[in-house]
């Protein structure tokens, strides 16, 4: 059956992929939305004809505006995050495909679901920042929530029979360990953006790499696993899988332990997460075991990489907390790919989010999320001067 997907984030890594299983499964764009990349943006335009587009950068949205009044039938023009809210709550998608990078997805996700779509989530902020919100919002409106990226994939592929869930214990989320895995502090200390970039396994944008390669990106999983499954943190446990073959494991009361393997190509998630509940064809190759040799497991140092052990304090401690973590790495991220400060000042600002913003619980609203977001993107800035 044709599905009618609209899709956030077009032009990065994830977006360019799930392009990848749509067009191999033959699905209809409706509406694509980017922020600053016109050129790429246009050409995926001019393949898959959409019926509406969000840009969300101005000069490219204006690139892009003079680009359509060449085309027989452009699409509409959204500009703006007031565009994208417009596109994701525009009726004609059976699905949204949420790739947005940070905290900016939260919005979408929440419009998404109040326009009552399918939501496959690739954002994981969204949960991270605004979980109490979006779970709500999915109760209400019945639709479901589909996970995207590749460890919550594979818990939910793991979850299908709806008797064994009832009896899930504990979950094992696995990571890869990054560039990084068995260094010490002292040799982190010089590591520079392009060393931080080179991850082993799976290609990726350069937040998500860097959050890869400081473990943040798992500390970041951990908390949108308990918003997703229900179970506390202490029942999430982080198992070092270097070769990012097993994606993730489930334990059930029993101590019997199902987990989905596959080639580290986020196009399994992806189509997943859009033919749920059914298996097709992909363009994703096979997992070929004659070849594989040795699985190895290790442990995940949070005394080294102390993102980690921010992102768990912060879960424990909810409320904002979270979203306090998430915006002070977002901003140290960014100081940190343009050379401002140092690999090991990105951990040490999380762990500051966590002391700055501790009695930061309870209920909150989305107007509460993106004030504490921007005290502790301010909290950063200050730490750095």
């Amino acid at each position: 059956m044709t599905k009618r997907i609209t899709l956030l984030g077009s032009t990065g890594s994830i977006g360019t992929q799930s392009l990848d299983v749509i067009r191999a499964q033959g699905y209809e764009v409706f509406g694509l939305a980017a922020n600053r990349n016109a050129d790429l943006l246009l050409r995926q335009i001019k393949e898959f004809s959409p019926k509406a587009v969000a840009v969300v950068d101005p000069a490219a949205a204006q690139r892009v505006k003079s680009e359509l009044e060449g085309f027989s039938h452009p699409p509409v023009l959204l500009e703006g995050a007031k565009g994208l809210a417009e596109l994701t709550a525009m009726p004609g998608a059976d699905i949204l495909l949420n790739a947005v990078v940070g905290i900016a997805g939260l919005a979408p996700t929440l419009a998404a679901i109040e326009s009552g779509k399918d939501l496959a989530l690739a954002n994981k902020e969204s949960l991270v920042t605004g979980g109490a919100l979006v779970t709500e919002a999915v109760r209400r409106k019945g639709v479901h929530l589909l996970p995207v990226d590749s460890e919550h994939s594979a818990i939910f592929q793991c979850l299908q029979d709806p008797h064994s869930a009832k009896r899930l214990t504990k979950i094992l989320l696995t990571a890869s360990g990054g560039p990084f895995f068995g260094k010490t502090k002292e040799e982190l200390a010089n590591v520079t953006a392009a060393d931080a970039l080179h991850h082993p396994n799976w290609s990726m944008g350069s937040k998500i790499t860097i959050d890869s390669a400081t473990l943040m990106n798992k500390g970041l999983e951990l908390i949108e696993a308990v918003w997703l499954f229900g179970l506390p943190p202490e029942k999430v446990q982080i198992v070092v899988q270097r070769q990012s073959i097993i994606h993730s494991m489930v334990q059930f009361a029993d101590h019997s332990v199902l987990a989905q393997l596959g080639v580290p190509d986020m196009r399994i998630p992806i189509q997943y997460a859009l033919t749920w509940p059914d298996r097709v064809a992909g363009p994703a190759p096979e997992l070929d075991f004659t070849t594989l040799g040795t699985l190895t497991f290790d442990v995940a140092d949070e005394k080294t990489f102390r993102c980690l052990a921010a992102a768990k304090q912060a879960i424990a401690l909810g409320g904002l907390v979270p979203t306090a973590v998430n915006g002070a790495n977002e901003k140290a991220v960014a100081l940190f790919l343009a050379g401002k400060i140092g690999f090991l000042d990105i951990g040490r600002m999380a762990e500051a989010a966590v002391e700055r913003f501790a009695d930061a619980r309870g209920a909150y609203s989305v107007e509460d999320v993106f004030e504490c977001d921007a005290q502790a993107r301010r909290m950063v800035e200050e730490l750095t001067c």
